[in-house]
């Protein structure tokens, strides 16, 4: 089973919602919310009999970045 998760800054903790999943949780640092994720998905789920995947998907800024054409 695969479970996509976006995070993001809000400007005071680090944020996790689950893209199509009714999941969302929050932490102070991202190791703390790595470990929320987790718990989070567990709680939300519960005892399933195949292997859970969590995708984890992040905005990223990229100062002075340039497309290039090739």
């Amino acid at each position: 089973m695969l479970i996509k998760i976006e995070t993001y800054f809000d400007g005071e903790s680090w944020c996790a919602r689950g893209i199509g999943e009714d999941i969302f949780t929050q932490g102070k640092s991202l190791d703390e919310l790595h470990e929320n994720i987790k718990e989070a998905v567990v709680t939300h789920y519960g005892d399933v009999s195949e292997p859970i995947t969590i995708l984890t998907l992040s905005e990223v800024s990229l100062a002075d970045a340039k497309a290039t054409t090739g």
